[in-house]
């Protein structure tokens, strides 16, 4: 009788299991409300995140300090967050309408308050997922912060290596320095990181603010500072989650807020009837491609509408900017920033108040009904917010007197931002089906975009599964290779697609919300490719790469609705 090998396990198993027991440590740490992340209570967190070694936190698992994934957690971190011995998650409980001052990281929408010299509060409003992107964050950060305090002690914990008291001595006094002073001190702290003179000179640049140029040296201060106090003095550093946000999370309070302004919105301007098309984009490529051909013609160059939108995206176009926005919002915009907390704005165009002829346009698609579309969009959702946003949006508007309007929802777009698994980035994904990750649950839908339809425009065009993840900054390479060399043919993953197609398909096609007729739109373009060396969410972002494949599929999509 032959008896199978029990074959040990892959590095992609070991990464799989690795995953789950991160997101069960910070269920159950959630549900506990308050844990020590360098004690006992987040031995568990911690062990796994080394474990799986994430490519966009590089070296956490070494003993140099990782510094391009110190880059892309400061920059999704409130300013100061490394001083503070006590972060505190918290709902929306008012914090905004005190004298705290919000502080609101550059890569994140997330509203963040300095309570006192030890405390940070910040603000979840944006569901679980928000809350595992905080927790890696900080667990990253605490691990570095712990590399440095190994790095600077000496003596059994008794004294200080002299590059650490000279850096202790600028940052406490405040001292202003000169270039020659600061390379020095840069040749000081490369040593306390492990790293090289270039890189951390290159680090400083990056982190370096106008008013504070010399941030990287406070930064790398603080870390080591409280670290040092954990294992000296025992003061461990605390995360707790206040029993408001406990209460509140996944019972759409902040989604069904939203949703309610947008269709209160639709009520007032008459427009609840009308043919409606949703699309999950950015603020403004949708508004760009409609309004800016009109406002802006003699800007275009050799008859190449790209041109115009490249322009557009440079920093020092505001006044351009302003030009097509001031014409959109006489012409059929209306534009709802986000009260609810969910940080999705939103911008609601009617089409009958657009000369259409003047566009890049034609009406093809919308001439068999008498009504005009009236287009829908939002801003970019969050992780599991996907799900909590498309669900109460397309539930029946309640209206006077207990009266019920379904929303007639033609079609629904979803574009976004994705990592790449063949290809690079800027290119483009056409999704067939979502998976969510950990899971074979799986989401095949008919995608009314198509390979074919993108040839001629300039950038790769790839097909297949898209893998919605539970956070992009959980995934390395022996996982991604899996998804894209297994049977699953995966060409992306990102973290919403699963959640709105689960949204899109019980209220089309159980609650009938929506017609089941509803047609979906699916395209991502690539922002980094984390099977590549260098490639990785932290080697920084598109630049102009992002703005072709960015208009590219919009106008594949508003070519659908026209």
């Amino acid at each position: 009788m032959e008896h199978s090998k029990i074959q040990g396990r892959t590095r992609a198993q070991e990464s799989s299991s690795a995953i789950e027991r991160l997101y069960i440590s910070m269920r159950h740490l959630f549900s506990r409300g308050f844990y020590k992340p360098m004690g006992i209570s987040g031995d568990a967190l911690r062990e796994s995140l080394l474990l799986l070694r994430p490519e966009i936190y590089g070296s956490i698992a070494e003993e140099k300090v990782e510094l391009n994934g110190l880059i892309y957690v400061i920059e999704r971190l409130p300013t100061g967050i490394e001083e503070c011995r006590f972060i505190n998650l918290t709902a929306d409980e008012g914090y905004s309408k005190s004298h705290f001052k919000a502080i609101i990281p550059p890569k994140r929408r997330r509203n963040c308050f300095r309570i006192d010299k030890d405390q940070m509060n910040i603000e979840v409003t944006r569901g679980r997922s928000e809350i595992y992107d905080i927790l890696t964050h900080l667990t990253f950060l605490f691990i570095e912060s712990h590399k440095i305090a190994s790095k600077v002690l000496i003596n059994n914990g008794n004294d200080f290596i002299r590059e650490w008291k000279k850096l202790a001595d600028v940052v406490i006094h405040n001292k202003k320095i000169s270039g020659d002073e600061r390379d020095i001190m840069l040749a000081h702290l490369a040593s306390i990181l492990g790293r090289s003179f270039e890189e951390t000179q290159k680090v400083h640049e990056i982190l370096g603010e106008e008013n504070n140029p010399d941030r990287l040296f406070q930064i790398i201060y603080w870390l080591g500072r409280l670290a040092i106090n954990e294992k000296i003095e025992k003061r461990g550093r605390a995360i707790s989650f206040s029993p408001i946000l406990r209460e509140r999370l996944g019972h759409h309070v902040y989604g069904e807020m939203w949703a309610n302004k947008i269709k209160n919105k639709l009520n007032e301007h008459n427009l609840l009837e009308r043919p409606i098309h949703i699309i999950s984009a950015n603020m403004h490529s949708v508004m760009n491609s409609i309004y800016a051909p009109i406002v802006l013609p003699k800007q275009i160059k050799d008859n190449n509408i790209i041109s115009l939108f490249e322009l557009l995206s440079k920093d020092d176009n505001e006044d351009l900017r302003a030009q097509v926005k001031n014409y959109a919002s006489k012409n059929g915009l209306i534009y709802l920033k986000d009260t609810s907390g969910t940080n999705i704005n939103v911008q609601i165009i009617d089409t009958e108040k657009i000369d259409i002829p003047k566009t890049n346009y034609t009406l093809n698609n919308s001439l068999v009904n008498e009504q005009k579309p009236v287009i829908i969009v939002m801003d970019y959702a969050f992780g599991e917010q996907a799900y909590e946003t498309m669900d109460e949006l397309l539930k029946p508007f309640i209206g006077a007197k207990g009266k019920k309007y379904h929303l007639n929802v033609e079609s629904i777009s979803i574009m976004g931002k994705a990592g790449i698994l063949e290809g690079g980035k800027g290119d483009i994904m056409i999704p067939s089906s979502h998976i969510f990750e950990g899971t074979a649950d799986n989401y095949p839908f008919k995608n009314q975009l198509k390979k074919k339809m993108f040839e001629g425009c300039g950038v790769g065009v790839y097909t297949g599964a898209m893998v919605t993840v539970l956070g992009t900054s959980l995934q390395n390479k022996d996982i991604l290779k899996f998804f894209h060399n297994s049977t699953w043919k995966v060409t992306g993953l990102e973290m919403e697609g699963a959640h709105y197609q689960k949204a899109i398909q019980a209220a089309s096609k159980i609650r009938g919300n929506i017609s089941r007729k509803v047609k979906v739109n699916y395209a991502y373009y690539a922002s980094d490719n984390p099977l590549e060396t260098g490639s990785t969410l932290a080697s920084g972002g598109l630049g102009t790469t992002g703005v072709l494949p960015t208009y590219v599929i919009t106008q594949k999509i508003l070519e659908q609705i026209f």
